[in-house]
Formats: structure tokens, C-alpha cells, sequence
């Protein structure tokens, strides 16, 4: 890519960035392109498809939270490694209202463009929960699917003005129902 267009490329998504996270997931493209100061037909020349630019935008999160995962699986033990990593993942959510509701739907879509960053990050954390369950630290009854599920409830609870403020009470619960000692 030249430079001038990478340049652009990444103005773009600067732009996106701030837009999504005041507006969420669902904040028009038309208002992102104006906001960028470009029309909107660039911005699609870049991100041709909505799911397009939020996987640009979240990748590098996907990475992070994905490096994390292994970063913790030597450096803690099983159980504040799941602990950790579930808290970072449920904070993250919460930056781009309605990121989860993606995420799930990705999962199950293989033709969506976040499907492969939300498996991968979905694996990391099934392997922290495998490793705390072997270590007899994790319920055994639940396996990555519903700790996916469960990151994407505890987000959702940040969504809710009226519930926000509960969040990381609620969290807490979660955590002591999931990890067994």
C-alpha cells in the first residue's frame, strides 16, 4: 500500500475509532466519512463493508487480548490468569457499545469479516479455562462457548445506564461462580 493511502487508511480508522466509541457499533458510516472529512465513497473504498472496518478497527485488539492470553497461561497461575484475562476482555467490550452482539453473530457466520479474530480470541480463552479446570481452580461444567457468552453478558451489564453501575460487582459474582477456589 502506498504511503499516502495507508496514511488516509489509518486517519480513517483514528476517526472510526472515536466515532464508534461514542456511538457504538452501530454509528453511521456517512458520519464517520464526514467526521474523516472524506466522502463516503472513500470510505468505502477502504472499508468496503461495515463488519470490514470494525474488523480493521478491532484487530489489533483481537491480537492483544489474544497475546494476553498466552502471556498469562506461563506467567500466572491457572486461576488469576482466567481472572485477569476475562477482566481485560469485559473492559474492552465495553469501549464500543454493541461490539458483542457482533462478536456472537461472527462466531456462528464464517463469512463474516470479524469470524476468524473472534474464534481466535474465543480459543485463547478457552485454553485459560481448560488449564485453571485441570488445575481443579474452574467449574468443569462450562467450556469456552459459555465463557465467551458470559464476557459478552458482563458487557452488556456497561451498555445499561441503569445497570453500569453494577458491573463490577457483577463481575466479581461471575468470577467466584466460575473459578472454584
Amino acid at each position: 500500500m502506498r504511503a499516502d493511502a495507508r496514511k488516509n487508511r489509518d486517519h480513517l480508522l483514528a476517526v472510526a475509532g472515536t466515532v464508534i466509541a461514542e456511538q457504538g457499533v452501530d454509528a453511521s458510516l456517512r458520519d464517520i466519512a464526514r467526521k474523516a472529512e472524506v466522502g463516503l465513497a472513500t470510505l468505502l473504498r477502504h472499508f468496503p463493508t461495515r463488519e470490514a472496518l470494525l474488523e480493521a478497527l478491532l484487530h489489533t485488539s483481537f491480537d492483544e487480548l489474544t497475546t494476553k492470553a498466552h502471556e498469562l497461561e506461563t506467567s500466572s497461575s491457572p486461576e488469576d490468569a482466567l481472572a485477569s484475562w476475562l477482566r481485560d476482555c469485559v473492559a474492552w467490550t465495553t469501549e464500543y457499545r454493541g461490539v458483542t452482539v457482533l462478536m456472537a453473530a461472527a462466531i456462528e457466520d464464517t463469512e463474516s469479516a470479524l469470524h476468524a479474530s473472534c474464534v481466535t480470541l474465543r480459543a485463547a480463552g478457552a485454553r485459560l479455562l481448560a488449564r485453571a479446570q485441570a488445575a481443579g481452580m474452574a467449574r468443569t461444567d462450562i467450556d469456552g462457548t459459555d465463557l465467551f457468552a458470559l464476557i459478552a453478558a458482563l458487557a452488556w451489564l456497561g451498555d445499561q445506564p441503569s445497570l453500569a453501575s453494577r458491573a463490577d460487582r457483577l463481575f466479581e459474582v461471575v468470577a467466584s461462580a466460575i473459578l472454584t477456589k
